[in-house]
């Protein structure tokens, strides 16, 4: 299934896409896409539902706003430097093992919404990335193990003020967590119709220009080894989102450095994930 959730900014209702690519409204299932949806094997009950009730669900417009698939997670958990061209541009080694960090949830946008340059922004970034959503609560699981605590997948800009990231005292959210630097979309694709997550196509365009296009198979660090690798330091909890790294081609590795500026479209997607696409605005205090 695609979950999806639409709707104004703060009034997202649940729905569908179907494999037609029409949208419904599954408000009348009775429950958002939660952490508490997520734990109760709510994909597998939607999916019961939806066997006898699709066709009197209400048709959502394709105008109409796509919020980010999931409500605000518990966290998001971030990998760092997890495709060996990307550490080599950015200057950094290859990790031994996985280099965590966290995003703020307050940063969670949807696919189409548009990203906020942070007041006193001098080196914003891209990052396509696929993101992990847990499915049931995860704590020391083994990375044989580790799939069965996925609900599914879902395409993440990881958008990063480089400035603050990098050359601020302190840790990387900081440049990672300023308000629209997540959208997520624009649907979440349940684990059953990825085949091998760790062999998928990822790209990201620039004004129509490709930057970034590569695949999974270069992680450094999979899928499975990475949900059991976190779990070992912290409990993962339904709904919440991992997003894996992202491959070579950001602005901070070209030469020149070349960052993100008021009026750009970022364009993005994976395969099966779909595609997203964000407008860059300044920020207006």
């Amino acid at each position: 299934m695609k979950l999806i959730r639409f709707g104004e900014v703060g009034s997202e209702k649940p729905g569908i896409q179907l494999s037609n690519g029409d949208r419904i409204d599954v408000s009348s299932f009775g429950e958002d896409y939660t952490e508490a949806f997520f734990g109760s094997n709510g994909v597998g009950r939607l999916a019961k539902w939806l066997e006898e009730n699709t066709d009197t669900c209400n048709r959502v417009d394709g105008a109409v706003r796509l919020g980010s698939p999931i409500c605000r997670p518990s966290k998001i958990v971030c990998v760092g430097l997890n495709y060996a061209k990307h550490a080599a541009e950015s200057g950094m080694s290859i990790p031994k093992e996985p280099v965590l960090f966290f995003k703020a949830t307050s940063s969670i946008i949807g696919p189409y919404d548009t990203v906020i340059l942070p007041k006193n922004s001098t080196k914003s970034d891209w990052e396509v990335e696929l993101a992990i959503v847990i499915g049931k609560k995860a704590s020391y699981v083994s990375e044989t193990e580790a799939m069965d605590h996925i609900a599914g997948y879902v395409l993440h800009n990881d958008i990063s003020e480089r400035a603050f990231q990098l050359e601020r005292e302190g840790q990387w959210v900081k440049g990672k967590s300023c308000d629209t630097f997540a959208p997520l979309g624009p649907y979440l694709v349940t684990q059953e119709e990825i085949e091998n997550p760790n062999d998928l196509n990822l790209w990201l365009k620039l004004n129509g220009k490709m930057m970034q296009n590569s695949s999974t198979s270069d992680f450094v660090f999979n899928v499975q080894e990475v949900v059991s690798y976190i779990s070992q330091f912290m409990t993962l909890l339904p709904g919440d989102v991992i997003s894996t790294g992202t491959p070579f081609g950001v602005g901070l590795g070209l030469n020149p450095p070349l960052y993100l500026k008021n009026g750009d479209v970022m364009e993005l997607g994976i395969d099966g994930l779909g595609v997203s696409k964000q407008k860059v605005m300044d920020y207006k205090g």
